[in-house]
Parts: C-alpha cells; structure tokens; sequence
C-alpha cells in the first residue's frame, strides 16, 4: 500500500496534522508548499486541492482529504485504532467543538488578521485597526478556552487529536508576543514536552531552546 503524501508548511496550522501523524507513527511522504512564493496556487498543487489551502493529505487509496479538523477527524479514528479519538460522546464532542472553534474563530478571524492583514484592510491606514481587532479576538477565544481547561491535562480528557490543534494556535501566540492564560500556558508547555512534538518542530526548523520561554514565566 502506499504511503500517504502530506502537503505542509512548516510552521502553519499544518503542524497539527504533523504532529499527529508522527503521534500515530505513520508513514508518509512530506510534501513542502511555500506559502510566500505562491506554490499552492500552482497547477501541480491545484490538481492535488483545487482550494489552494494547506495542509492536503493524499491517503493510500489516492483520494485527498483537505481541511485541518477534516484531516485530524480521519487520522484519529481510522489510523492507529483510533487511539487518538475519545471513545466517549462528551469527550468527542469537546475535542470537536475545539478543534472547529481554533479554525474558525481563533485561526480564521484571529491570526488571520495578523498574518494576512491587508487582505482584511480596504487601506493602509486600516491596518492598525484590523491587527487589534485580530488580537482582541485571538485574547477573548483564547480566555474561553482556558476556562473550558480547567481541571485538565489535555482538551477531552487523554491526550487526542484535538491537542495538537490547540498547540498550533499556542505556538502562534508566542511567536506573536500574545499571553496565554494560565491553562493554556500550562498545556502549551506540557506539548512541548511530548517527544513527538519537540521532533516535530526540530524537523520544521526550530529551536526548541527558545520554545516555552515566554509562557514559562510566572504571572
């Protein structure tokens, strides 16, 4: 059967996905898409994701499967005997409603508005206001979801795959100077303590030296 073939930027919300299927251990071809130089509008990379987004995943029947929960649902259930997906209905439906809410709201109207503000901004001179409003909206999701960790090492309960897109957006958060509440800070720190996911990002050239550092200090 072949190996499956994962479509990634490192650094992006593709982490994620990186981590877990290096969790599962699963074999696969890593496939580079440079962002900045415009590779995921290319003919090559259409024919793989019409949508232009990233990560893609091309699983062993050949078939594509695009969208960072998409991706995370399939691999939890289905590979490793779903090791990685929560066997109950409350704690399925937490590491869902986390995953869709860091998509959509934390990544999608939050970081985006950092990391791609003039797409948000009718001007130049708007650009201020859009990158505030991106961080009020990065702050208010992340005091959510440090309420709803409360009490708890990991999203559901064990460690799933729900815990590795929580990571990216807290990951982001240092690289932007953004505080994590005190929940999300500690959960931050227990992944970069995982092995998987300090090789994850070693692989994807950072240094793990300078990880954990700003979130480390007490409040």
């Amino acid at each position: 059967m072949p190996a499956m073939k994962f479509y990634m930027t490192p650094g992006s919300c593709s982490t994620g996905i990186h981590i877990i299927l290096e969790e599962l251990e699963e074999v696969f071809e890593a496939h580079i898409v440079n962002l900045p130089a415009g590779d995921h509008f290319k003919p090559d990379y259409v024919a793989i994701n019409p949508k232009s987004t990233i990560p893609a995943l091309v699983r062993p029947d050949g078939t594509t499967l695009t969208e960072v929960v998409s991706i995370a649902y399939w691999l939890a259930r289905s590979r490793g005997r779903g090791r990685l997906w929560p066997g109950e209905t409350e704690a399925e439906t937490q590491a869902l409603e986390t995953m869709v809410y860091v998509v959509s709201t934390l990544h999608g109207q939050g970081f985006a508005r950092l990391f791609a503000t003039p797409t948000f901004a009718a001007s130049p001179g708007d650009r201020a206001k859009v990158e505030a409003l991106g961080r009020d909206i990065i702050q208010q999701g992340f005091s959510i979801l440090d309420r709803a960790l409360e009490g708890r090492d990991y999203v559901a309960g064990p460690f799933s795959a729900a815990d590795p897109i929580l990571f990216y957006v807290e990951f982001w958060a240092e690289k932007t100077g953004i505080a994590l509440p005190s929940n999300l800070a500690a959960h931050y720190r227990r992944m970069l303590e995982r092995p998987v996911v300090r090789r994850v990002l070693r692989e994807e050239g950072y240094n793990l030296a300078l990880l954990g550092v700003e979130q480390s200090r007490p409040n």
